[in-house]
């Protein structure tokens, strides 16, 4: 057989998929996943990620009120047929409730040494980065000083204070660790107190910051990013961590989290991706910006703003323990946000 078919074939070969490659609207390598936190800062993120690896993103992202749940629900509603490679959460309860529900799959990537094993599952269905912390902020105008998040429940500051809606994102998240670390009748009783106190519910943590830094109400339990960003446009704003007494829960950490979805389409892309969140180059790019996210990787310095952990009392939790008691009190907390506040 003469060489110059055989040598054509193959040049077609190369052309075709050059052009697969390469033209606009066709396929190219990507990464589809689903993101919960905030997109003005995890974008860039995933660009630098495009950029250095040359694979593509596809990123869809939570809405501000459905901050976490979203995405989870979505992902559970696709188990049978996976349509991601990688959930970005923007804290480790749910991914956790992914586990538990076999939507997750293990990965134990090299960028995970060094992260404090509290904030990882042991298998690596889940690995946690770029910490925030469940602060209390304060107005400086107001007079009050609350250093606990049993100051909601001060009579003095009835209809003064406002927490976001509980159904929803890092909030659930902490009131789920309150039903873990108190039991449930004394959790139970610390919300209907707060209902008794006349806490003001708002759509989100930001929405929260924005009504105590406008001096509408006195202060609210909200995330250290949205404390710091406030804090930055110079408003009358003070940050606290609550509890840090000998006898206090201590400061909740809530960590993002990297999960790769058992049946992706593309688990290799996926795991790519999970490597570069975790490294500690993300950590201190997420701690430089306006996210202000603590690192959870020893040695990167960490937003101006805020202690690095081991210098903070945080709350000792087991984050499966808290994502099954999530799943657990739901029905209570939409009975309590339906009743009115």
């Amino acid at each position: 057989m003469p060489k110059w078919p055989v040598l054509a074939l193959a040049a077609l070969v190369v052309i075709a998929f050059v052009l697969w490659r390469f033209l606009p609207g066709t396929q190219s390598p990507a990464v589809v996943v689903y993101v919960s936190h905030d997109q003005v800062f995890s974008e860039p993120i995933l660009r630098d990620f495009e950029k250095e690896t040359g694979i593509k993103v596809r990123a869809i992202y939570d809405t501000e009120e459905t901050r976490s749940t979203g995405a989870m629900n979505r992902l559970i509603a696709e188990k049978n047929n996976p349509q991601a490679d990688v959930y970005w959460a923007n804290e480790p309860i749910r991914a956790e409730v992914l586990r538990q529900q076999g939507i997750a799959a293990p990965h134990l990537s090299r960028n995970a040494e060094g992260i404090p094993a509290s904030f990882k599952d042991p298998n690596g269905y889940w690995t946690g980065f770029a910490a925030r912390a469940r602060v209390l902020i304060v107005n400086k105008n107001s007079g009050a000083h609350p250093d606990s998040v049993l100051a909601f429940t001060d009579p003095k500051w009835r209809a003064r204070t406002v927490i976001a809606n509980p159904l929803f994102g890092t909030t659930t998240t902490e009131i789920a660790a309150f039903f873990v670390l108190w039991g449930n009748e004394r959790a139970q009783a610390f919300l209907d107190a707060l209902k008794t106190n006349g806490i003001k519910l708002s759509p989100s943590n930001g929405d929260s910051a924005d009504l105590v830094a406008s001096g509408e109400f006195a202060f609210s339990l909200v995330d250290s990013d949205d404390v710091v960003s406030r804090l930055r446009q110079h408003l009358p704003i003070e940050l606290v961590y609550p509890d840090q007494g000998a006898e206090g829960l201590g400061c909740f950490l809530v960590p993002n989290a990297a999960v790769l979805i058992a049946g992706a389409p593309h688990p290799d892309f996926g795991k790519k991706l999970i490597d570069y969140l975790l490294s500690k180059e993300t950590e201190a790019k997420f701690a430089g910006s306006d996210a202000a996210q603590i690192p959870l990787h020893a040695g990167v310095e960490g937003p101006p703003e805020l202690q690095p952990i081991d210098k903070v009392k945080t709350t000792q939790v087991n984050y499966a323990e808290i994502a099954a008691k999530l799943q657990a009190i739901q029905p209570f907390l939409k009975r309590w946000v339906e009743s009115g506040s």
